[in-house]
């Protein structure tokens, strides 16, 4: 019995050992870098430190300075094909597509085709939220500003898909929401607001939505490599592949397409675009008078109906806006890319960071390059990425499932009725195990529904969060199902002595 004991403990620690030596030789680069102070003696050095501590394989830079603009490329737009980036790789915007979206209803509005204080259900009739049981009208203004009152969470029932009848649906699952706020009284995130808008351009215009924007904004600010991620890229050997981390390096990751939050999220385009994009934001060059005063007024803050996001900053048309510094700025996240831009008005500066990854180097390089632009010294990285965090935390608890798993799958297959039976029995030994037969079997289930809990679901956390999450729910439920078939096995032998 000892002899076997001390082979199974011999095995145990032979396991775990390999498993720690194989991980850290595996993320030795990736720990060094996290761990390092890493650069920050030029602009290039500081972008460079960022994308290592991220895992951020590619990123694209766009600046400007009263009127001067440069690009800047940094590192891959194809990892395994080494293909580099440069200032014609496209990127998938994010968020930062929304400011186009508010845009064109800006352009509705001053063509006297809607008003801002008109009713959604004016436009899509089977739009019937509720507030506390009863029927609420949301307005297009609050839906520009983020204060209808939708749930942040309802971007979990944006459905998967690229055909056409796809926004359609996406606006069917939220037709009837229990709003968590009455309209118009609080400012609450949530990106579905904007597909919304996309339908009521497709029924103020009788043409779909990416069609509208493309001949009433894209091509008229010279825009003509950009375009809505539908599906059926046009441009598909510029179109940087997307990552997603795991053990703190980057995977080339395929995410899922979603046509019905195209107007949210899915604008396609590159450094050369963007300057266009900028230099229209900053009045400089040549932009049609009536998209001229459009984005003008994209800049302003109606304080009764913007969103109040924190002291001097408010949500409106698209922006974050400080319109005591005439600033105005926006955070993008896909799945797979990720965005940051931020626009000085006043001081007509203005940057824009485009990333391969869904990952905080786009706001961390950007609020870096436009500190810089202005005589402050560049912020070194700071360990609260929530991306980084929750890789490095989920990765380390699949270490311990994984040697949970290995450790209880060994005493099932190495522990024989005999060696059960030898154990002290007793009423004791008896509660014992079933008691912590019951406790594995509570934490199984909170391991499968936390998710549900936080407002997300196992589809959510697929497509979004880092693959050590998912890794982790399967090994730790593995682990509890072993733990369980080991404690019912216990209270079977000391029942049959």
């Amino acid at each position: 019995m000892k002899k076997l004991f001390r082979r199974k403990g011999m095995a145990l620690g032979s396991a775990i050992l390999l498993i720690v030596i194989i991980t850290t030789v595996a993320c030795w680069h990736q720990l060094g870098t996290l761990f390092t102070a890493g650069e920050y003696g030029s602009a290039d050095e500081m972008v460079q430190t960022i994308m290592a501590k991220t895992a951020t394989p590619g990123v694209a830079v766009v600046s400007s300075k009263q009127g001067k603009t440069d690009y800047k490329a940094y590192g891959y737009s194809d990892v395994e094909g080494q293909q580099q980036v440069t200032d014609e790789s496209l990127f998938e915007l994010g968020s930062t597509t929304k400011a186009f979206t508010a845009l064109a209803i800006i352009l509705l509005e001053e063509e006297g085709r809607l008003a801002y204080s008109d009713d959604v259900s004016d436009y899509l009739p089977e739009f019937v939220p509720t507030y506390r049981g009863g029927k609420a009208d949301i307005s297009i203004s609050q839906l520009m500003a983020h204060t209808s009152g939708i749930p942040s969470w309802t971007i979990k029932l944006i459905p998967e898909g690229t055909t056409a009848d796809t926004l359609k649906q996406t606006i069917h699952k939220i037709s009837d929401i229990a709003l968590d706020t009455y309209p118009g009284t609080e400012y609450q995130y949530a990106t579905i607001n904007y597909d919304i808008l996309a339908m009521i351009i497709e029924q103020v215009t009788g043409s779909s939505y990416q069609d509208y924007v493309t001949q009433h904004i894209l091509i008229p600010l010279g825009m003509t490599d950009s375009y809505f991620s539908t599906g059926q890229e046009t441009k598909p050997d510029q179109l940087s592949k997307g990552y997603r981390v795991f053990f703190g390096k980057s995977l080339e990751y395929d995410a899922p397409r979603y046509y019905g939050n195209m107007a949210a999220g899915y604008m396609v385009t590159n450094l050369k675009d963007l300057e266009h994009w900028l230099n229209a934001q900053l009045g400089i060059g040549d932009v049609p008078d009536n998209l001229k005063h459009a984005i003008e007024q994209s800049h302003e803050v109606n304080l009764k109906t913007a969103g109040y996001e924190a002291e001097d900053l408010y949500y409106a048309y698209g922006w974050d806006i400080d319109p005591e510094k005439q600033l105005i700025s926006h955070i993008g996240m896909n799945p797979n890319f990720s965005s940051q831009v931020i626009i000085d008005l006043k001081q007509q500066e203005a940057v824009f960071v485009l990333a391969n990854l869904n990952s905080t180097a786009p706001s961390l390089i950007a609020q870096n390059l436009y500190g810089n632009m202005n005589g402050k010294p560049m912020t070194t990285f700071q360990y609260d990425d929530s991306n980084i965090l929750m890789d490095w935390l989920f990765s380390f608890l699949v270490l311990l499932a994984a040697i949970s798993v290995f450790h209880k799958a060994l005493k099932l297959m190495s522990g024989s009725r005999s060696s059960l039976l030898n154990e002290r029995s007793g009423r004791r030994k008896r509660i014992g195990a079933g008691i912590h037969l019951i406790i594995r079997m509570l934490l199984l289930v909170l391991i499968l529904i936390w998710p549900y809990l936080i407002h997300y679901n196992y589809y959510m956390i697929s497509v979004w969060m880092s693959y050590s999450v998912i890794a982790w729910i399967g090994l730790a439920a593995i682990s509890c199902v072993l733990a369980m078939v080991l404690n019912l096995k216990r209270m079977a032998a000391f029942r049959s002595r």
